[in-house]
């Protein structure tokens, strides 16, 4: 069997292209170019069933190394902890307070985007410190 060569990470949500646009920020990703004969996401969209229009919404890392995210409309509501999360790593090569100090400050930036902030796990001797955290929709993610 070949080895897998992409992985794709998809979000169920209510609003995919604000959900999408909020990782943008986070991740420094960016929204890839409409298809070929489109001059824009919204000009495509017009061409789709009513149904499907704002159905789906997808962001790219710009230097093609990590995993394309999709956004997908789903009807039901989230009303549980995520079984996968994204851990955000801001606090790669730091311990103790300069770990913590990293975090706090990546918190607070994602913040003022819509994030919120769940709590602190501090370093227990095993694992390093993270911070839970919670997107524009509920979605959990830790800061690493």
């Amino acid at each position: 069997m070949p080895p897998v060569k992409q992985v794709q990470v998809t979000f169920d949500c209510a609003q995919p292209e604000r959900v999408a646009r909020f990782w943008c920020e986070v991740l420094g990703y960016v929204i890839p170019p409409p298809p070929p004969g489109f001059d824009s996401w919204e000009a495509f969209a017009a061409t789709l069933p009513p149904e499907q229009q704002d159905g789906a919404y997808a962001c790219v890392d710009p230097s093609g190394t990590g995993p394309r995210l999709f956004f997908q409309r789903v009807p039901e509501e989230k009303v549980v902890k995520n079984r996968v999360h994204l851990d955000v790593r801001v606090g790669t090569g730091l311990v103790g307070e300069e770990r913590v100090a990293a975090l706090e400050a990546e918190c607070e930036r994602l913040e003022a985007l819509g994030a919120t902030r769940v709590h602190l796990l501090r370093a227990d001797g095993v694992n390093e410190s993270c911070l839970v955290m919670q997107d524009v929709e509920g979605n959990e993610f830790c800061l690493d």
